[in-house]
């Protein structure tokens, strides 16, 4: 307890000048990270205008928690599939600058005569730009729905995870104080195996888990879980050889793809923002403004290597990706910056003690000069795109169009590129599945069945468990049909690719035989086990090749449900053709509504609205509830209606607007759900009172469509139609169920 007055009178003291410092740069609306990092300063050793930090390693542990929680954050905000939906365009635009600008950065260091570590920590800050600056500017400037501030959102969502590939390669190089390149493609193969490994694992088991302990995950609950998620990974990535940054990173864009996402962000940022703003203070406090007076030379050169060497990189990768010349100039002027996934870059190499003192201070410097300037060339980009297509000569600027066209039409999928995509990502998938059951798994089966079990070879029996584990995974890689439609067009339409075609077959199947070998190295001692897996192998892919392809279609249906899960939870929570969705309302003890039932006061009649769920505060649920039930003070009601309808519903209800809360508050699995009955249900011909759908599904007709007719509630009294679609409010597993047996299709 010796440490605990010191570090609380440090955290009192940093954070009530961060306070300051922050409110002052509100004030004059400058980003809030350089006022965090003036605070540092004035706290830290090197100016003695106000009492020092007493336990400087405190402080240090608190902002190695800022850095983890800083890129949970990022992560949540990076989501997988948003790096698959940017395109190629945003890829190739990102590694032409994050390339370009390394090299650019390399090389002014090695000018300034710097060591070769400086110059490559160089070239790594100048490599990405910043986030927060480009957002803020964008807000400011009115600009966020342009093309070209798509680019930039796009190379910006790249960049992050070439942040973090380039923390993890700093990290290897500053260690081992080598550039061998069999090193860094040992550590660029172990960081992919890695990343597949555990966003493989991560979607088939997070949302399922978020989703089965929804009804249980309050506020309080769901942010424990979420932190404890995202350290569990920072050690699961430390204890593989990589930073917890990069743990941290994976576990929030894992949670970004579960339909909790947007909750988990909002519980988490008030932690993000302590931690961050003590991590920025750190930063501060390592920085002697003496050095940066000394260096101002080396600050003002790296100052302008950043604006026109960006402008540069990304206009030339913009043009490259087939981007119009003046979109390219000024997504290139709005990327001229520095900003935190540098600092943290900075703050490694002075963590592993590989950089000089000065490189850090210079970078802050960069950093807050960049950071002015930004808004700036921002607003200058359209005037300068213009002076640029004035002054280059008619023919360049007709073959920048020429090449811009030609670009969108290679953008177009063929059948070969659809099949070695398909075929690439089958094998790594499947491979490294693979690969983790029989070097992770299978050594853990080993070490549990000993030497000897049930009288039985131990290590034989790990061996052959491990192979059936194994089996369906081998089998998805090397035998089951890929991309079938394609592969038979480029089979029968041109037979000069057969070839190829047979030479990938052979491939599938030579990455089997790899994986089945180092299986036998493991676990087996004898020379013919290889020969007996194969034909064991063969054999049951032959006899069980029915059950294969079900176990393998019912673990794809699990991991495309919760891939997709964000996205479903969307659709099922709004109802696009009429704009309704479902929101939470409470009874309020002195409410005129309360004591009356739904029959008095003919809220569907009135407002146009359904209840779909009452919740009582002794925790009783009544789903569907029918005219008869009466509201009670306390009571939680599920509603379903438009803005302006539950905006009237509020008022009746005597509700404030605070209580609207997301439909994902209720205790109760309720969804919308939309169904097209088909030609042999036994729903056509009969109407919707008659149907069982409110008494026996527990759900109600929020609407109906009948070609191009929508209607809204409808009535009891309506006949149901074949083709007619339905859209049902209630538990989703009810409604499901009973609407199958009623032979209607999900839509």
């Amino acid at each position: 307890m010796e440490h605990f007055p010191a570090l609380i009178t440090d955290l009192g003291l940093t954070l009530s000048v961060a306070a300051v410092t922050t409110l002052i740069f509100k004030r004059i609306k400058q980003p809030v990270v350089l006022g965090y990092i003036i605070a540092g300063m004035l706290v830290g050793p090197h100016v003695p205008l106000l009492p020092t930090v007493l336990d400087e390693a405190s402080i240090k542990v608190w902002s190695e928690l800022g850095v983890i929680f800083l890129l949970f954050s990022l992560g949540l905000e990076f989501s997988f599939k948003k790096l698959a939906s940017v395109g190629g365009t945003a890829g190739i635009t990102s590694m032409v600058e994050a390339v370009g600008m390394a090299a650019l950065g390399y090389g002014t260091g090695r000018l300034l005569d710097w060591s070769t570590m400086d110059s490559i920590f160089l070239g790594a800050l100048l490599s990405v730009s910043s986030t927060t600056i480009i957002i803020r500017a964008f807000e400011e400037l009115g600009v966020k729905t342009q093309k070209f501030a798509v680019l930039v959102f796009g190379v910006l969502i790249v960049e992050d995870l070439v942040a973090i590939l380039i923390l993890v390669l700093l990290s290897t190089v500053a260690v081992s104080q080598n550039f061998s390149g069999s090193d860094l493609l040992w550590q660029m193969g172990k960081l992919g195996f890695f990343l597949v490994l555990w966003f493989l694992g991560g979607i088939f088991l997070i949302p399922t888990f978020l989703r089965r302990t929804r009804r249980w995950m309050t506020d309080e609950t769901l942010l424990i879980v979420a932190v404890g998620l995202c350290l569990i990974m920072v050690m699961l990535a430390v204890k593989a050889g990589f930073s917890a940054a990069l743990g941290a990173f994976i576990m929030g864009s894992l949670l970004a793809e579960t339909v909790q996402a947007e909750r988990i962000e909002h519980l988490v940022r008030p932690v993000t923002d302590l931690f961050a703003a003590i991590f920025f203070v750190s930063v501060g406090m390592l920085i002697d403004p003496r050095m940066m007076v000394v260096h101002w030379f080396p600050i003002l050169l790296i100052t302008v290597v950043t604006v026109v060497g960006k402008l540069l990189t990304t206009g030339t990768g913009a043009l490259l990706a087939g981007e119009p010349l003046k979109r390219s100039v000024q997504a290139g002027m709005s990327l001229t910056q520095i900003g935190e996934f540098s600092f943290i870059i900075a703050t490694l190499g002075v963590t592993l003690g590989v950089t000089s003192p000065f490189l850090y201070p210079i970078a802050v410097a960069v950093s807050a000069i960049t950071t002015f300037t930004t808004p700036f060339l921002v607003k200058l980009s359209p005037r300068f795109a213009n002076w640029i297509e004035h002054v280059l000569p008619k023919s360049w600027l007709a073959a920048i169009d020429r090449y811009s066209r030609q670009t969108d039409q290679v953008k177009e999928s063929s059948a070969w590129q659809v099949l070695l995509r398909a075929y690439l990502s089958n094998l790594a998938i499947f491979g490294v599945l693979s690969m983790a059951i029989v070097i992770g798994v299978g050594p853990m089966l080993q070490g549990l069945f000993g030497a000897t079990f049930l009288g039985m070879n131990g290590q034989l029996l790990a061996g052959v468990a491990t192979f059936l584990l194994v089996l369906p995974f081998i089998w998805a890689m090397s035998i089951r049909r890929i991309s079938l439609k394609a592969y038979r067009q480029l089979w029968v339409n041109k037979r000069q690719w057969r070839g190829p075609l047979v030479i990938l077959e052979l491939v599938r199947l030579g990455a089997a035989v790899v994986v089945l070998a180092i299986l036998v190295s493991v676990f087996f001692s004898t020379g013919w086990a290889l020969l007996a897996l194969l034909l064991l192998t063969a054999l049951v892919a032959f006899l069980f090749r029915q059950r294969l392809h079900g176990f393998y279609v019912r673990m794809e249906e699990r991991f495309l449900l919760n891939l997709n899960q964000r996205e479903l939870s969307r659709r099922r929570t709004d109802l696009a053709p009429w704009d309704m969705h479902l929101a939470q309302l409470q009874v309020r003890p002195d409410s005129d509504a309360a004591g009356r039932s739904l029959q008095e006061l003919a809220l569907r009649e009135k407002h146009g609205v359904n209840i779909a769920l009452i919740e009582r505060a002794s925790g009783h649920t009544i789903s569907a509830p029918g005219r008869d039930h009466r509201l009670l003070p306390g009571d939680d009601l599920l509603v379903i209606g438009t803005d302006e309808q539950l905006t009237a519903v509020q008022q009746t209800l005597d509700v404030p607007q605070s209580g609207t809360n997301s439909a994902e508050a209720s205790k109760e699995d309720i969804r919308l759900k939309r169904f097209r009955i088909t030609p042999q249900s036994p729903l056509v011909g009969m109407r919707i009172h008659n149907t069982g759908l409110k008494d026996v599904a527990k759900a109600m007709v929020a609407g109906l469509e009948r070609g191009d007719q929508r209607i809204t509630n409808p009535g009891g009294t309506w006949v149901l139609e074949a083709n007619d679609i339905l859209w049902l409010v209630g538990d989703g597993t009810k409604i499901r169920s009973f609407m199958e047996k009623r032979k209607a299709v999900r839509e």
